[in-house]
């Protein structure tokens, strides 16, 4: 059974007023002076790291082969974090973008003032929040194949993570507006037919030559081969504000790397879809998530959202119920269609208490919520 491992990127967060506050660095530090259960701790099971902006930190899961044991990595992590946070006076979230208005802070990293000089405004608004899932491979060259043949189905991964509707203070219309602020990097999006570990090579190379990206850190694909593990790396998901979303999400990924891996070995072509068909598919699951149509990967036509994802569960389904994960997949898209993705969980806080520090409260309470 393959392994697979999680990056969620989370929201420090006054507990008050829900204002981003700048505070990575202190946090780490409480992590550090939390002994074996801290997350900074030489003998956990977790890593907590800084990123791009001074009011986000990064919580990843070491590999692992089993949805439980996934589930509760991710419990552990994030309750460790919040302890960390609460030591420093701060709270964690896990929201793909502030509801509250916000003027992010650039950690300080050289890397970091790179960016910021070389992206200008496009680095200053990255203040979102992915869930990244690692998934093991054999070898590059299954990678490649699978990085082929996974292109169709990325998009209602993001439609069931959509936890980004509000930005700057007000309700932007989308289900993900992460991605729409993702996409103003630009190496980032959905990418052509690869077809050989050689041609994926030098397109990164291609593109570092430009001079327009730093480094092949910079390569923000949709789905790329991971430079430090032996693994294929899928980033299209909104950190998801439910635990047991994050899950699932894992569980399709997991389960989409095997089918299309099956398929490379048998020598089943990738569907030969274009990168400009792809776009509109991403866009239209970042605007509406679940709540409205979906492209459908299979006819490249609108269709219930409920109809696509359906149809991904099927395309997954052999691989599903080899690793044993179909019931807990089912189970949890029930419930993710009863009580609605992050983003409509965001807008009903929004309702019920009229100001998006209410929402940040309640993201607070639910990042630390478990089944």
């Amino acid at each position: 059974m393959r392994s697979f491992g999680v990056e969620e990127e989370l929201l420090i967060v006054d507990p008050d007023d829900g204002v981003p506050r700048a505070m990575s660095g202190a946090v780490l530090r409480c992590a550090e002076r939390q002994g074996p259960e801290g997350l900074r701790h030489a003998g956990a099971p977790w890593s907590l790291d800084k990123e791009l902006q001074r009011e986000q930190v990064e919580f990843c899961t070491r590999p692992c082969t089993s949805l439980d044991d996934l589930a509760d990595q991710i419990r552990q992590g994030r309750l460790a974090a919040a302890r960390a946070a609460r030591r420093a006076g701060v709270e964690i979230a896990a929201l793909a973008t502030s509801p509250v208005a916000v003027r992010p802070s650039l950690t300080p990293k050289a890397r970091y003032h790179r960016m910021a000089e070389q992206y200008a405004r496009t680095a200053d608004e990255q203040l979102i929040c992915g869930c990244h899932v690692h998934v093991e491979i054999s070898s590059p060259e299954e990678g490649v194949g699978v990085l082929d043949r996974i292109r169709p189905w990325l998009a209602p991964l993001l439609a069931l993570s959509g936890n980004s509707p509000f930005w700057q203070g007000r309700d932007t219309g989308y289900e993900s507006w992460r991605q729409q602020v993702w996409w103003g990097w630009p190496s980032s999006g959905p990418t052509a037919l690869f077809g050989s570990v050689r041609a994926y090579r030098d397109t990164v190379q291609a593109m570092i030559a430009t001079g327009v990206l730093l480094d092949e850190g910079m390569v923000y694909f949709d789905a790329r081969l991971s430079r430090h593990y032996p693994t294929v790396e899928i980033r299209v998901a909104d950190v998801c504000l439910v635990a047991e979303d994050t899950v699932l999400v894992a569980a399709l990924i997991r389960g989409l790397v095997e089918t299309a891996a099956r398929a490379w070995r048998a020598g089943e072509p990738p569907d030969p879809v274009r990168t400009e068909v792809l776009r509109p598919a991403m866009w239209r699951a970042a605007r509406s998530g679940l709540r409205g149509p979906l492209v459908h990967p299979v006819t490249w036509r609108l269709a219930p959202a409920e109809t696509v994802i359906e149809a991904l569960v099927e395309h997954v389904r052999t691989a599903l119920e080899t690793a044993g994960d179909l019931k807990r997949v089912q189970r949890s898209l029930q419930s993710l269609r009863t009580r609605g993705t992050g983003a409509h969980l965001q807008r009903t806080a929004y309702a019920d208490g009229g100001r998006p520090a209410e929402v940040v409260r309640d993201a607070i309470t639910r990042t630390l919520c478990f089944p």
